[in-house]
C-alpha cells in the first residue's frame, strides 16, 4: 500500500494531519461552545455553524486561481497557515459571552475560512502533481487513499485531545461535564425556566458540589469554566499549526518538482511537455465535474451532520454513562490496540515469509494489550458528545487498507470501478448509514419536547445506534470523497488543476450549508423524518448520477 509512491506524498500528507487535527479539535466542541457560552438557539447555532463550513470549502476557488495565476501553490500554502493561525489565537481567548465576543468569533472564523482557502485545495493539486508523472500515475486513487487516511489520524486523536482539555479545565474547578446545565441556566437567565426545570437545576448545582442558595451564580460560573475549556481545546489547533508549517517548509525538497502550475510548467523547458485540450474536451471534463460536484454537494449535506444534528443526537438523545463492553469504544487505551490488532490482521493476508510472522506477533500483541486496557477501565465511564466524532476517522483508520485492498483485487480482475461508479455506489451506501438512524429514532420525543422538559431526552438510546451510523458513513466515504478528490485530480483541465480541487470544495462548501437547513428542521419534527429527508437526498441524488455513467466514466477513462 505505501510502497512506490514519491516521498512528497508523505510530507504533505503529514503536514495535511496536522493541519486537520487541530481543525478537527475545533469542529469536536464548536457546536457545543456556541450553545453553551451564548445559549443560541438551534436556528442560529445553525446558521453559523452552516455559513462556516461552506465558506471554509467555498474559499478554496479563490485560493485555487490565487495560486494557478499569482503566487503558486507552496507560497499560497503557507500564507494560509499564518491566517489560520491567526483566526484560531484569536478563538482560544477567553472572553465575555457578549455581543464584543460574538463579533470576534466570527471574525476567527472569516480568516480560519480564509486560510483554509488558501491551504487545502492546492495541497491536493500538490499531491495530483506528483502523480503525473509517468513513474506513478498509476497510483493516484492509492494515492490519494493514503492522503485521506492520514487526514483521519489527526482527526481520530482530535475528539479525545477536546474532552481530555475539557474534563481537566472542569476537574480543575471541581467540576464534571453535564449537558443539561447551560440549557437550564440559560433558560434561568431568561426568566423562562419551569418550576420543574428549577428543581432540576438545583439538584445539578448539588450534585457538582455547590452548597449557595443562588443558581444563577452556580450556572454562570459553570458556563464560564466550560466555555474556557472549550477555548482552550481551540488553542490545540495553534500548536498543530506549527507542526504542519515545519513540516511543509523543512522538506519541501521532496515535493518542489511538484510545486509548479501548468504556467509554470509551460515557461520551464526542464518540465515535463503539458496537455493541450481542444475546447470540445475541455468542456466534456468540466461537464463531468459538473456533474459529479452536483452530487458530492448532497453527500455532504448528509456526511456534517456528524458536527450539528448528530452531535446534538449525542448530547440530547444518548446514554452519557455507560458500563460493561460499551466502555471499549471510549478509551484511547483500547482503541488504538484495536488498531493495531486489525492492521496485523490484514498485513497477515498481504505479506509473505518472515513478514507474516512478524504481522501474527503484532495481532497478538495488540490484542494482548486490548485486553489489558479494557480490564483496567472503570467499572462505570462518563462520556461527552463530542467523544463521538472519533468514530468516524477511526473506521477510515482501519477500513482504508482493507477497501484499498479491495479495489486491487478486483483491478487485477479487471473489474475495479472508475471513480463516477465508487462515488454513486457511495451514495447508497450513505443511504444505508442514515436508515440506522432513522429506525433507532422512531418513538423518540422531539427536540422541541426534549428543550422544553430540561435538554436531555427522557427516552436514551445506546451509544452503539450513532457508532453504527458512524461505520456505515465511512464506508460511503472511502467509496466517494478520496475517489471524487482523485477524479478531479485526473479529470481536471491542466491549465485549471487548483481551481478544480477549489470546485470540488466548493461543492462541499454547498453542501455544508445545506447542513444547516436540517438545522432549521432540529425542533417540533420527528426525528426519523428528518433522517429520512436525507436518505431521500442520497438516494435521488445517486439515482442521478447513474442515469449518465457511461458519459462520465467515458471521460475518466480519456482523461
Amino acid at each position: 500500500m505505501f510502497k512506490g509512491h514519491p516521498k512528497g506524498l508523505f510530507v504533505l500528507a503529514l503536514a495535511n494531519m496536522g493541519e486537520r487535527f487541530g481543525y478537527y479539535t475545533m469542529i469536536a466542541i464548536f457546536v457545543l461552545y456556541l450553545g453553551a457560552k451564548f445559549g443560541f438557539s438551534n436556528h442560529v447555532t445553525s446558521t453559523i455553524f452552516g455559513a462556516f463550513l461552506a465558506l471554509v470549502y467555498l474559499l478554496p476557488v479563490f485560493g485555487g486561481l490565487l495560486a494557478d495565476k499569482v503566487l503558486g501553490y507552496g507560497k499560497t500554502i503557507m500564507i494560509g497557515i499564518v491566517i489560520m493561525f491567526l483566526g484560531y489565537i484569536i478563538l482560544a481567548i477567553p472572553t465575555p459571552a457578549n455581543t464584543t465576543a460574538i463579533v470576534t468569533v466570527c471574525g476567527a472564523l472569516l480568516l480560519i475560512s480564509i486560510g483554509t482557502g488558501c491551504f487545502k485545495g492546492n495541497l491536493q493539486a500538490l499531491v495530483g502533481n506528483l502523480y503525473d508523472n509517468p513513474q506513478y500515475s498509476d497510483k493516484r486513487d492509492l494515492a490519494f487513499s493514503i492522503f485521506y487516511m492520514c487526514i483521519n489520524i489527526g482527526a481520530f486523536f482530535a475528539p479525545s485531545a477536546a474532552e481530555g482539555i475539557s474534563n481537566y479545565i472542569l476537574a480543575k474547578h471541581g467540576l464534571t461535564y453535564n449537558a443539561a446545565i447551560p440549557e437550564l441556566t440559560h433558560q434561568l437567565m431568561a426568566d423562562n425556566i419551569s418550576a420543574e426545570n428549577l428543581t432540576k437545576l438545583g439538584n445539578l448545582a448539588v450534585e457538582q458540589g455547590y452548597t449557595g442558595t443562588n443558581l444563577s451564580t452556580f450556572g454562570q460560573n459553570y458556563i464560564d469554566t466550560l466555555s474556557m475549556s472549550y477555548n482552550y481545546g481551540f488553542a490545540v489547533a495553534c500548536v498543530s499549526l506549527i507542526i504542519s508549517m515545519s513540516i511543509f517548509w523543512l522538506f519541501r525538497k521532496q515535493y518542489q518538482n511538484a510545486d509548479k502550475t501548468e504556467k509554470q510548467k509551460a515557461e520551464d523547458k526542464s518540465s515535463a511537455n503539458t496537455v493541450e485540450l481542444t475546447p470540445a474536451q475541455t468542456k466534456e471534463r468540466v461537464t463531468a465535474l459538473g456533474i459529479v460536484f452536483g452530487v458530492a454537494i448532497f453527500f455532504w449535506m448528509a456526511f456534517h451532520q456528524n458536527g450539528l444534528t448528530m452531535t446534538w443526537f449525542a448530547r440530547d438523545y444518548t446514554i452519557s454513562s455507560i458500563t460493561g463492553a460499551d466502555r471499549f469504544w471510549f478509551s484511547l487505551l483500547t482503541l488504538l490496540p484495536l488498531i493495531i490488532t486489525c492492521y496485523g490482521i490484514i498485513n497477515i493476508f498481504q505479506a509473505k515469509g518472515k513478514g507474516r510472522i512478524i504481522a501474527s506477533i503484532v495481532t497478538v500483541a495488540g490484542a494482548v494489550l486490548g485486553y489489558l486496557a479494557y480490564d483496567s477501565l472503570s467499572p462505570a465511564m462518563n462520556i461527552v458528545p463530542q467523544k463521538f466524532q472519533q468514530f468516524n476517522p477511526m473506521f477510515i483508520i482501519i477500513l482504508t487498507p482493507i477497501t484499498v485492498a479491495f479495489f486491487s483485487w478486483l483491478a487485477k480482475k479487471g473489474k475495479e470501478p472508475l471513480a463516477p461508479r465508487k462515488i454513486g455506489i457511495g451514495m447508497y451506501i450513505a443511504a444505508i448509514g442514515f436508515a440506522v438512524l432513522a429506525i433507532n429514532s422512531i418513538g423518540l420525543p422531539t427536540p422541541d419536547a426534549v428543550k422544553a422538559s430540561g435538554g436531555v431526552s427522557s427516552v436514551l438510546v445506546s451509544p452503539n445506534v450513532l457508532i453504527s451510523t458512524y461505520f456505515v458513513l465511512t464506508i460511503a466515504e472511502l467509496f466517494l470523497s478520496p475517489m471524487g478528490i482523485s477524479f478531479v485530480s485526473k479529470v481536471a483541465p491542466p491549465k485549471y488543476k487548483g481551481l478544480a480541487q477549489g470546485g470540488w470544495l466548493a461543492a462541499t462548501a454547498i453542501g455544508n450549508y445545506l447542513v444547516a437547513i436540517i438545522g432549521y428542521l432540529w425542533g417540533g419534527m420527528q426525528l426519523w423524518i428528518l433522517w429520512s429527508i436525507i436518505i431521500v437526498c442520497c438516494l435521488l441524488s445517486a439515482t442521478v448520477l447513474f442515469s449518465v455513467m457511461k458519459r462520465l466514466e467515458k471521460t475518466t477513462s480519456e482523461a
